[in-house]
Formats: C-alpha cells, structure tokens, sequence
C-alpha cells in the first residue's frame, strides 16, 4: 500500500505537492538481468492451459535477459530480431502476462499492445508498471 504525503508549504499563500515520483530506473551496469521467458504466436494468444505443466511450456519461444525497467517497445524490437511475422509494417503485438493464481491455475493477463512500426500509448509501459514478477512469462499474440 502507497501512502501519499502531501506537503504543505507557506510559499506566496500556495499549497506545494510534491510531484510523483519518477519511474524507478534500474542501474544496467550494476544489476544483472533476469531471465524473460516469451511465448509468441501468429493470430491469438496460447490458452492458459497451454502453461499448465512446468517443462511442456509451448514451442515458440524467445528467451530474452532484460531488467525490470524494459519497456514494451524495447521488448517487441527485440522479439522483431527473431520472429519474423513481428517485423511486418501492419503487425500488432499483444502483449499477456502469464501467471499463477491463488489456486495454482495459471491465469493470462493483457498488459498492452504494441504496433511494430508506430507508436502507440503502451510502448513506454515498462515491466515494473504491468506489475510483473520475476518468474511470470510473456505471452504475445502477433496480429498482422
């Protein structure tokens, strides 16, 4: 839980507010990066099931090492190097995180979509800001 605190200065009878705080940024040359598992396919996402047993995990895959603070434009430039229906002018990618719930069940969540040449809103949301755990996967749907 996020506690707000609010300043209140006497400066020209205005109240000052603190700004929010800026987007934590990782030190890439003093932390290591962790290990992003990236599961893609062409038209949909997988199912959650498809994730159901550890080790049967789906085929198409792209294991990417990157920081908490990767953004998803960076993310999809770097699934573009490999996976080529991603590299398409009119291709989208949709973007899931794929995680256990309560119950053990995995549960795929849609984080953002990304358009593989223009910008759109979603491509500075960084990892930390889709609330992403280390061990999650990606699942990426391409749409072309």
């Amino acid at each position: 839980l996020l506690s707000v605190c609010i300043s209140v200065c006497k400066m020209n009878s205005r109240i000052v507010r603190p700004s929010a705080p800026a987007a934590a940024t990782v030190d890439r040359e003093k932390i290591c990066p962790f290990l992003l598992r990236v599961f893609y396919r062409t038209g949909s996402h997988h199912r959650a099931e498809d994730f159901a047993i550890r080790g049967k995990e789906p085929a198409d895959e792209v294991q990417i090492y990157t920081w908490k603070d990767a953004t998803l434009r960076e993310l999809t430039d770097l699934i573009k190097d490999v996976v080529e229906d991603a590299q398409r002018y009119n291709a989208r990618l949709s973007f899931s995180i794929v995680y256990p719930d309560q119950h053990g069940r995995n549960v795929l969540r849609h984080v953002g979509t990304v358009n593989s040449t223009r910008g759109g809103p979603d491509d500075r949301r960084t990892l930390t800001d889709l609330d992403f755990v280390t061990g999650d996967f990606l699942d990426v749907s391409i749409q072309v």
